[in-house]
């Protein structure tokens, strides 16, 4: 596997937005020059295909891992079912609990949306952190970020219908997906939504004699997102707000 050397800083940094190498990952993007170029010689290439688990749940997190495509989902797993309780794309992170020196997690994290990305080993990471203050700043801000958006996650599923809470999760997915058509079955939404494969066939086909998305053999399409963004409950647009307020500063 390749590892980047630092005298590709100039080059990353100056590539597109779009680009596939690690400033494609907003987190990444975001730190200082001099941070990213400390962080450079420790980021890892890796792919990221469906499925692929990159943290379970009581095992100490040994890399954070930087998607630049994909998503992946955090899940809390118990003896009566399985709950998403997050999701990261390129806006963020895996692995924040070597930010906090945890020595285990309460979440499985896997992947959802097959993609690329990169990792990086907890100790260059944590040293990283005592070293920039900035980066500090930066890291810790977007781990308040997550907890924020666990506890709205925790709200919207206790009190928000299964419609809302399926345009939610459709148009959080489209975005991660950096296009309007994804793959998903029905197993997987529902094991995402906490509810039975009935359950969300019934809601799907609402949305779809609606207008707002097509859905066809596992192939997902928005078709009308202002309408899914008004189908959904609030919680898109405070997660899209909570990431946003994090890189303002920084824009």
């Amino acid at each position: 596997m390749t590892v980047l050397r630092t005298g590709m800083a100039n080059e990353i940094l100056a590539e597109p937005t779009g680009h596939s190498g690690p400033t494609a990952n907003r987190l990444l993007r975001a730190l200082s020059r001099d941070d990213l170029e400390q962080l450079l010689p420790h980021l890892e290439p890796v792919a990221l295909p469906l499925r692929m688990v990159l943290q379970e749940s009581g095992e100490d997190a040994m890399h954070a891992y930087f998607p630049t495509t994909g998503m992946a989902s955090m899940v809390n797993e118990m003896s009566d079912g399985t709950v998403e309780v997050g999701t990261v794309g390129n806006e963020g992170m895996i692995g924040t609990a070597i930010l906090l020196y945890s020595k285990s997690l309460t979440t499985r994290t896997f992947i959802q949306l097959e993609g690329e990305g990169y990792r990086v080993a907890a100790e260059p990471l944590r040293a990283l952190i005592q070293q920039s203050h900035d980066a500090q700043r930066l890291l810790y801000r977007y781990t308040q970020t997550m907890f924020d958006q666990i506890a709205q996650w925790v709200a919207c599923n206790r009190l928000h219908t299964l419609e809302a809470r399926c345009s939610r999760w459709l148009l959080m997915t489209a975005d991660r997906a950096g296009g309007d058509s994804f793959t998903l079955t029905h197993e997987f939404l529902s094991y995402m939504l906490g509810v039975h494969r009935p359950a969300v066939s019934l809601v799907a086909s609402e949305l779809s004699q609606r207008g707002l998305i097509k859905y066809r053999r596992g192939q997902v399409s928005v078709v009308d997102r202002a309408g899914l963004e008004a189908a959904s409950c609030e919680c898109y647009s405070i997660a899209r707000r909570s990431v946003e307020q994090l890189f303002g500063e920084r824009m």
